[in-house]
């Protein structure tokens, strides 16, 4: 199979100092929305609201934006390394269409480190896997998971020093927590664009030793009291960027319906700005649609994973074009893995699969539509 060219990387990513300086001064963390009227940050509506056609810079227009699912490489997918270039070719051309791929890295990027206690899972992978995801025109991925620590603070440190090697910038963990929850900045089409990585799911007896805090290695986390402080790291962002896009580790495992809380996690993260919120976990596909302007999918199932047979080999490729802050299209490619890698359906068998994936809003009760509001 012949490698992939890259696309050309002619987008300018720009660092988020700014943005971290704003997040020592973030308010107190809760378990609730930001409230407004008590100062906490937020766009107004001014600042949100699409532009009119008149009112469009010259010089910017709509991007778009790839997301996939769980990646990792274990199994069989270990051997694919041998030549990263092509590792993930079946699906690279869908992936590089985007001006910009973002994906769910659910394992520790590292050779070393100390496997975590009382896991029956554990996920690493060399750097290697790292070029594997840049041949196949991936931009950002998130390692806020209940996989990325695997392998101890070792490993995450050993992770972010190769993702910091790498043209894949990895978002969602940090060596503390100014560095956790600080977004992706990228620059595409005239258009600014933060993206975020957070986890929803970590186990108990990992959670604190897994959350970053203040001067504390760790994953950016949507539980308990840090959810305030991602809320406000949104906020933050929205107000700055032009755009806001939040992927997060949630669900529950085998389940297509999100768990109870989830939408109004989703509806408070749109509320702080966030034009889109994605997600995975679950192993399965989950519903996704339009709330309002913005876009919210609950679960892009497995991308590049061992599991291949029944719901758990159902994936796809979810692309969102991005304007002034509002999700204004969207296109769902699904696919079915294969040898660990994603193969997307053709012609009538693809659109059974997407009817299939949209039915799934009416079974699990989701207010979700096909287009903006």
């Amino acid at each position: 199979m012949q490698p992939v060219p890259p696309r050309p990387r002619t987008r300018t990513t720009a660092g988020a100092a700014t943005l971290a300086l704003l997040l020592l001064t973030a308010c107190s963390p809760g378990d609730e929305a930001p409230d407004r009227s008590e100062g906490a940050v937020a766009p107004t509506e001014e600042d949100t609201a699409s532009p009119s056609p008149s009112a469009r810079p010259d010089d910017s227009d709509p991007f778009t934006i790839a997301f996939g699912g769980d990646v990792m490489f274990e199994g069989l997918l270990e051997p694919a390394l041998a030549d990263p270039r092509t590792a993930l070719a079946p699906i690279a051309g869908q992936l590089s269409a985007a001006d910009l791929t973002m994906v769910n890295l659910e394992t520790a990027v590292t050779e070393g480190g100390t496997p975590a206690p009382d896991k029956t899972y554990l996920f690493r992978a060399p750097a290697t896997a790292l070029e594997a995801l840049d041949a196949a025109g991936v931009d950002v991925a998130t390692i806020a998971n209940n996989h990325g620590m695997d392998y101890g603070v070792d490993g995450l440190t050993d992770t972010l020093a190769n993702g910091e090697a790498s043209p894949v910038a990895l978002v969602g963990a940090g060596r503390d927590a100014e560095e956790a929850y600080t977004p992706h900045v990228a620059e595409v089409n005239g258009q600014s664009v933060a993206l975020f990585g957070a986890t929803d799911v970590l186990d108990d007896h990992l959670m604190t030793e897994w959350t970053s805090g203040e001067g504390k290695p760790g994953m950016a986390s949507a539980k308990g009291e840090m959810k305030q402080r991602l809320l406000t790291a949104v906020s933050e962002a929205a107000a700055e960027y032009d755009n806001v896009a939040v992927f997060l580790h949630w669900g529950l495992e085998g389940s297509h319906c999100p768990l109870p809380h989830a939408p109004s996690l989703a509806q408070e993260l749109v509320d702080a700005g966030a034009a889109a919120v994605v997600g995975g976990h679950a192993h399965v596909l989950s519903p996704g649609g339009f709330l309002g302007d913005s876009y919210v999918h609950y679960g892009l199932g497995n991308f590049v994973f061992y599991n291949f047979d029944g719901p758990t080999a159902e994936t796809g490729v979810l692309t969102l074009t991005f304007d002034q802050g509002s999700v204004t299209g969207s296109d769902w490619v699904p696919a079915r893995i294969q040898g660990g890698v994603p193969v997307p359906y053709e012609g009538e068998a693809a659109a059974q699969a997407t009817q299939t994936w949209v039915d799934m809003r009416t079974e699990c009760g989701l207010p979700l539509t096909d287009s903006p509001a």
